[in-house]
């Protein structure tokens, strides 16, 4: 499976396998579980792109699992505001439009500081060009599911 392809098939998953749970009524799990899933997956594509060496390897998988944690609470902010925005949309008002704007920008703002944030903790720990191409993948991921996200959102009326 190409890395476009596991990346697509991944957030379509992220976006899809959560909603239909909740419509369902499906405990809390199934979404935890597609997100593992998700993340093994990630993990795979950073692998295949990155071909590290064994002692790279130990010492950069360490760092990229508290990455994506802290990653992880980044985006749990974002889908909760994409919820209230979801529950907002037939009633949106201008005072909880600036709000959700407000939310969504801060959410922007602090997953750039935490990509800065670990720039050094990558650095300590794999070559400049490995550095460089992993934040390419990161970034590539990071657009895809923006566009999925957007894709899936309509516009306020």
């Amino acid at each position: 499976m190409s890395f476009r392809t596991l990346v697509v098939v991944s957030l379509a998953a992220l976006l899809v396998v959560p909603a239909l749970a909740i419509a369902q009524d499906r405990p809390a799990d199934n979404a935890q579980l597609v997100r593992d899933k998700l993340q093994a997956d990630k993990k795979l594509a950073v692998a295949q792109g990155l071909a590290l060496t064994q002692a790279e390897s130990t010492a950069f998988w360490p760092v990229y699992d508290r990455y994506q944690t802290d990653q992880g609470r980044v985006m749990d902010r974002l889908l909760q505001v994409i919820g209230d925005y979801a529950g907002a949309y037939e009633n949106m008002t201008d005072s909880t439009a600036r709000r959700l704007l407000e939310s969504t920008m801060g959410v922007y703002r602090d997953r750039q500081a935490l990509m800065e944030s670990y720039l050094p903790k990558f650095r300590a720990v794999l070559p400049e060009r490995k550095v460089a191409r992993y934040y390419q993948i990161e970034q590539k991921i990071r657009a895809m599911l923006d566009y999925e996200i957007a894709s899936q959102i309509p516009l306020i009326r």
